[in-house]
């Protein structure tokens, strides 16, 4: 019979190596840049220059749980606020951030200033040139890491560890404030869009723990690119049902990143499906009734982490108010909602 001594070590022993696991990713990529699913439901994080892009004010709210089965997995917020001004020709855009790695172990928070100018190119085509500066703030608590000095080969976490705190930085541990800049491009048709944006041009040293070399944050080039395709039947909403393929590459430090996906729009209802290469599959469902929009999607791990990962949730919702009063010769991109 079983001894409950050998399963309780048991597992104890694969929580461990879960846990090790887990802190390994975090720490492998904590310079990669949080992930989105929704990319059109956060448009300020995926390109600067989608600041105004909507023309009245927008406020966008987004929330990710990526593998929330594993211990000390990511969880990422942003919050967004922009508007097109006509005295300035252009859009501009607040939004913060909030990162969390390890149960808050690694915590990223970012606040940016963002501006797009608007240019007619001729009746049918525009574009938008986008620049964004802003603040962030690492913050790496000590008392949450774990060393092999700690590990007892049979009871697993039980010793204090020998490892200090390696430096002070801006006369705090494990803190550091950087400035941050990117910026970006759209183009636009009545039904065809693309987009280019490169992140962190300044490639900001984001040091956490005081070393002999620097740890530099990446720049990040992403290139979106997609289309509005009418169906020409018409919902109760007055609305035409349309087909809105995209695709959506980036690439960061030699991380390499392809998503594939289709939307479908029937009034108010959108329902889609994207491919991550090597990573996911992901559904979605959202609403919106043009001042308040809703979206759901679920990552299907498909890496090697599928059997414990959990997938990936995410939220987003959106608030669009009116003008004060109409903005002249504004146009309206024609991009998914999601």
């Amino acid at each position: 019979m079983p001894n409950k001594n050998n399963k309780d070590n048991t597992m104890k022993k694969v929580k461990l190596i879960i846990t090790l696991f887990v802190f390994g990713i975090s720490f492998s990529t904590y310079a990669q840049d949080p992930e989105f699913t929704q990319f059109y439901a956060n448009p300020i994080y995926l390109n600067p220059a989608m600041a105004g892009s909507h023309g009245c004010p927008r406020f966008n709210l987004n929330y990710r749980n990526q593998w929330p089965s594993l211990s000390g997995a990511f969880v990422t917020s942003t919050f967004s606020y922009d508007q097109y001004f006509e005295s300035i020709g252009g859009g501009v855009a607040i939004s913060f951030m909030n990162d969390m790695a390890g149960k808050n172990t690694l915590n990223w928070n970012a606040v940016n200033l963002a501006y797009s100018y608007h240019l007619a190119v001729n009746r049918k085509f525009s574009l938008l040139l986008g620049a964004q500066a802003g603040w962030n703030q690492k913050f790496l608590d000590w008392s949450k890491l774990s060393f092999g000095d700690q590990i007892d080969p049979h009871s697993g976490f039980i010793y204090q560890t020998g490892d200090l705190p390696r430096g002070r930085l801006n006369g705090t541990w494990g803190t550091r404030g950087f400035f941050d800049a990117s910026a970006g491009i759209v183009g636009f048709s009545e039904h065809f869009y693309f987009g280019f944006a490169a992140k962190h041009l300044n490639t900001p040293d984001q040091t956490l723990i005081l070393s002999d070399e620097g740890s530099n944050l990446p720049m990040r080039f992403t290139g979106h690119m997609g289309a509005t395709i009418p169906l020409g039947g018409k919902s109760k909403y007055a609305t035409p049902t349309s087909l809105s393929p995209n695709i959506i590459y980036s690439y960061q430090d030699e991380l390499m990143q392809l998503n594939v996906g289709m939307l479908i729009k029937y009034g108010a209802f959108t329902a889609g499906a994207w491919w991550r290469e090597g990573d996911a599959f992901i559904l979605l469902i959202g609403v919106d009734s043009g001042t308040f929009k809703f979206g759901y999607s679920y990552d299907i791990t498909t890496s090697p982490l599928t059997n414990a990962s959990g997938g990936s949730h995410e939220l987003s919702m959106g608030f669009n108010l009116n003008c004060k009063k109409p903005v002249k010769k504004f146009r309206t991109i024609s991009c998914p909602s999601f």
